[in-house]
């Protein structure tokens, strides 16, 4: 029989160029817009392929990164803020992307580390060691001591003011006699004029001799 009276032949069935390279980015699509763009240039028929196929690897390399970000962030979907982590994270893509702002994706959490730490003696230290508890000060010690107790300061004994000397040829003043009954003198020692006692035990006392001696000087 003539082709004209047999039966029909049935026609393939159409595949896209897409499923021809075995992308999931469409082929047929980039190349519309490739000739577009560049109307005034012959486009090859692989240009278009190659493309997409580009356009899909960085989609998944960016998607992937991103999944585990917020996967990190205990998160299930993943917003601008996981992408822009995952491209600061990734060296290369970080390069690629240099100069692209990422729209409600923030900025890396980074504080330089001089805020953190504090000068301790001449050095670096990290907050949690200055965190360290310190002894506190107990009744008689201070602090920085090593729980050594010291003693309270002794009051100050008013200065003894010196005698005028008179205008007569050497006359000094004489001290004060002495009160009947009072052994102590200067035939019978050292005579005490006052005496205090600290909370530690310890005594400051005013002798009469060394009045003696501030007078005669």
């Amino acid at each position: 029989m003539s082709g004209r009276g047999g039966k029909a032949a049935k026609r393939a069935k159409a595949v896209s160029r897409s499923a021809k390279a075995g992308l999931q980015f469409p082929v047929s699509r980039v190349h519309r817009y490739l000739r577009q763009a560049t109307h005034h240039y012959r486009i090859a028929s692989g240009a278009p392929v190659y493309q997409a196929a580009v356009m899909e690897y960085l989609t998944a390399e960016i998607l992937e990164l991103a999944g585990n970000a917020a996967r990190d962030n205990k998160k299930t979907r993943i917003i601008p803020r996981h992408i822009l982590l995952a491209v600061a994270n990734d060296e290369e893509l970080h390069q690629l992307l240099k100069g692209v702002t990422i729209a409600s994706g923030g900025v890396l959490p980074n504080i330089h580390p001089e805020l953190l730490k504090k000068r301790k003696g001449g050095k670096l230290v990290a907050p949690e060691e200055l965190k360290s508890k310190k002894p506190k000060p107990s009744e008689g010690t201070r602090a920085g001591t090593s729980g050594k107790k010291i003693a309270a300061p002794a009051k100050k004994v008013s200065p003894v003011k010196k005698v005028p000397i008179s205008a007569g040829k050497g006359s000094k003043k004489k001290a004060p006699a002495q009160k009947k009954g009072d052994k102590s003198g200067p035939g019978s020692g050292l005579a005490v004029l006052s005496e205090k006692t600290l909370f530690l035990g310890q005594k400051v006392s005013a002798i009469q001799k060394k009045i003696r001696e501030c007078i005669s000087y």
